[in-house]
C-alpha cells in the first residue's frame, strides 16, 4: 500500500490564533509560489534581462549582478522551467526554489513604518520605487524584499527562517492592529 503525505505550510502551525478578516494592516503568506533563481552567463546579460521582463505572470527581481530571483503565483513551475529552458543553456542556468522559499505579503498605509523595524533599507517611495527590490538582512536573515505596489512589500525568505521572520514581522507590526493570514 503506497504512503500518502500531506502537504503542510511550513508556517500552519504559526497562523494559528490570528484573524482570518484583514485589517488595513496585513501580512498575507502565499500557499503555493512558484521560485525560481537565475543566473545569466557572461555576455547575454542584456537580452536575458530583456527576455524575464517579457514573461507573462512573473515578477522578476534583480538579487545581484547577473542574478535574478522569479516569482509567480499563476506560472507553475514545469512550465516557468520550460519557458527558462528555451532561452538556452548557453546563455542561462536555473534552478527552482519553491519548496525551499516562502513568500510573506505585507500592506497597509503605515508598511514602510513595520518594515523599517526589520530592514535596513531606505524605502521612502521616491528611492524604493514600485517593482524595485533587494537582497538585504531582514528580522536578522537574509531575504529579498521587494515593492509591489504604493503601499505593498513581498519578503521571499529561506523556509527554515520563514517562522522567525513571521514572528519579527507579526511582533513589529502590533502597534498597527496588523493581522495575519493565509493569502486568497
Amino acid at each position: 500500500m503506497p504512503m500518502t503525505f500531506a502537504s503542510r505550510h511550513v508556517l500552519e502551525d504559526h497562523i494559528a490564533g490570528f484573524e482570518a478578516t484583514p485589517n488595513p494592516h496585513h501580512l498575507s503568506i502565499v500557499r503555493a509560489p512558484t521560485v525560481f533563481s537565475v543566473l545569466v552567463h557572461e555576455g547575454h546579460q542584456a537580452d536575458i534581462d530583456e527576455a524575464l521582463r517579457n514573461l507573462e505572470d512573473v515578477s522578476v527581481r534583480s538579487v545581484g549582478p547577473n542574478e535574478w530571483l522569479l516569482v509567480s503565483e499563476e506560472v507553475s513551475g514545469d512550465a516557468l522551467a520550460r519557458q527558462l529552458s528555451d532561452l538556452g543553456s548557453t546563455r542561462v542556468s536555473f534552478v527552482e526554489q519553491s519548496d525551499g522559499r516562502v513568500v510573506l505579503r505585507i500592506s497597509g498605509p503605515r508598511v514602510r513604518s513595520i518594515l523599517q523595524k526589520c530592514v535596513a533599507l531606505d524605502l521612502h517611495a521616491d528611492v524604493f520605487e514600485i517593482g524595485q527590490s533587494a537582497n538585504a538582512l531582514f528580522c536578522h536573515v537574509a531575504a529579498n524584499l521587494a515593492r509591489t505596489g504604493e503601499d505593498r512589500f513581498e519578503i521571499v525568505v529561506m523556509r527554515s527562517f520563514a517562522g522567525s521572520v513571521f514572528e519579527e514581522v507579526c511582533e513589529m507590526g502590533r502597534e498597527f492592529a496588523m493581522t495575519a493570514g493565509f493569502g486568497q
